[in-house]
């Protein structure tokens, strides 16, 4: 008789756990005293013959036998249990979604990376100086992408189905409230950046299309940035961030990456037609390197980071290997950074010192093209706020109450304090690019440079391959720190350049 799939405590979703496994039953493999199979699969030493003992794994101390923990079977399929029976339950994922192929699992990492971080590129740029601000982009991608891998080996390593459990298993307790807060941090920042570019989107697209809507009561709120922040939170994205089941929002993935494309395109095709007054000017720093480095650094970082996803995506190959998600991995980042790069020479080579955080508000009001843009932008971010808000409030449930059952108070109690606290602060701060630089070099610096080589640091031995590791967090670090004191300089002394909210 089949035993009864089990569920989670606190969550509608059961796990499909295959008891059947061959390694699971042969005495013979010792899990735990033998790691030398993640050299079979693993990329970063990617040779056809591999000694024994290459990766260094502490403890690693017994024969050839080889126990996959992840790349050799089909992770836990997570359902919703209301759409689970009559179900088959071979190759379906979370959500109900079958496993994908390469092409499907390069879709998603790509939309995961091209996100709203990308309308920041160009003020990255105007930070750090044209030189140094390509050398940075192409630098970081090329971190961001071994790091992305760096998580599923540490994953390997650990049994840990989920980056926030291999860190856990890594550092305990406090590693476990270190992710939780890098990745509560980053979502949450998210949430306000996303608030900020609907305000400034929506106000110019409706003043635009109804000229003298300003001159008439109660409409003309739909031309003022903080009235349509206020509207459009609390009236589409609140009632959006309320639902449970984040597969309900899955169509906004493909509208996302065609705004995406839009915006590029309009940067792209419209720049050179702005006027010479409204163009700015360069200079030898803005050619060569600029003052601003650290900025840039957190601006590019929040457009890459998506390593909270990386695992999911790993899970969802039909043959989840380290070299099929390596080559995922490499093109998904490799076609981000084309696009980043594309965004990033067009705004700035057009707008050079006069550059904002927005790149689009640089644009004058009455452009047709840029309103469309401006428009798919805004209607994005209404949809996808509500995925960060879910981000959020999924940390909190497993931190606080990781065996508790599903409370429909506490889900709308927190909720409810993530959305208006967002658009709270949305409303008091207009600089986009300011919060791109203080979320990238903190949280996103974070989740990107510091926990994922700190893991691997941790489970291996000690060896010339753990020095790029190390040299990874040390970059981390100098980041985060300079960054936030950077930061708190600029807020209690004041300095740098001062955004007027319109």
């Amino acid at each position: 008789m089949t035993a009864p799939i089990p569920t989670t405590p606190h969550r509608t979703v059961r796990f499909q756990l295959d008891d059947t496994a061959d390694w699971r039953r042969d005495p013979s493999i010792d899990i735990e005293s033998d790691r030398s199979w993640v050299e079979q699969e693993d990329f970063m030493f990617s040779d056809d013959e591999f000694d024994e003992g290459d990766l260094g794994v502490s403890g690693g101390e017994g024969g050839r036998s080889r126990a996959p923990l992840l790349t050799d079977r089909d992770a836990p399929a997570v359902r919703m249990s209301m759409d689970l029976e009559g179900t088959n339950a071979e190759g379906v994922l979370e959500g109900g979604r079958p496993k994908s192929g390469l092409g499907m699992a390069f879709f998603n990492m790509s939309n995961s990376i091209i996100g709203a971080g990308i309308i920041g590129q160009p003020y990255a740029f105007k930070q750090a100086g044209l030189g140094m601000g390509a050398f940075l982009l192409v630098t970081l991608t090329v971190v961001v992408n071994w790091t992305i891998n760096l998580i599923v080996i540490n994953s390997k390593l650990s049994g840990a189905n989920s980056f926030q459990s291999t860190v856990s298993a890594c550092f305990g307790r406090p590693g476990l409230i270190a992710i939780s807060v890098a990745q509560w941090a980053f979502a949450f920042g998210g949430m306000i950046a996303f608030c900020i570019i609907i305000g400034d989107s929506i106000p110019h697209v409706m003043a635009a299309m109804f000229p003298r809507i300003e001159d008439t009561p109660v409409l003309s709120l739909l031309t003022n940035r903080r009235a349509v922040i206020v509207l459009t939170t609390v009236g589409i994205s609140y009632p959006l961030s309320l639902y449970r089941d984040i597969a309900k929002l899955a169509k906004a993935s493909a509208f996302a990456l065609l705004s995406m494309l839009v915006i590029i395109l309009t940067v792209l095709t419209q720049g050179p037609l702005v006027k010479a007054e409204d163009k700015g000017k360069m200079s030898t720093p803005l050619w060569t390197i600029n003052g601003g480095i650290f900025q840039a650094i957190g601006v590019i970082s929040f457009a890459f980071v998506c390593h909270h996803n990386s695992l999911l995506i790993y899970g969802s190959l039909r043959k989840p290997t380290l070299d099929r998600f390596a080559t995922v991995t490499n093109y998904s980042t490799g076609i981000s950074l084309i696009a980043c790069l594309a965004m990033a020479l067009g705004g700035f080579l057009t707008f050079k010192d006069k550059t904002e955080g927005n790149v689009l508000n640089n644009f004058p009001p009455n452009n047709v093209m840029v309103n469309i843009a401006r428009l798919c932008f805004g209607l994005n971010m209404l949809t996808t706020l509500p995925l960060e808000a879910f981000v959020c409030r999924e940390v909190m449930e497993t931190y606080y109450y990781p065996t508790s059952p599903f409370s429909a108070h506490r889900h709308i109690i927190f909720t409810t304090a993530l959305v208006f606290a967002a658009m709270f602060l949305s409303l008091i701060t207009c600089d986009l690019g300011a919060v791109f630089e203080l979320i990238g070099a903190t949280s996103a610096c974070a989740l990107a440079y510091i926990l994922p080589p700190l893991c691997y640091i941790k489970m291996a031995k000690r060896s010339w391959k753990t020095v790029p590791a190390m040299v990874t967090v040390g970059f981390g670090a100098i980041v985060m720190v300079i960054s936030l004191v950077q930061a708190v300089v600029k807020i209690v002394v004041g300095g740098g350049e001062q955004k007027l909210c319109n």
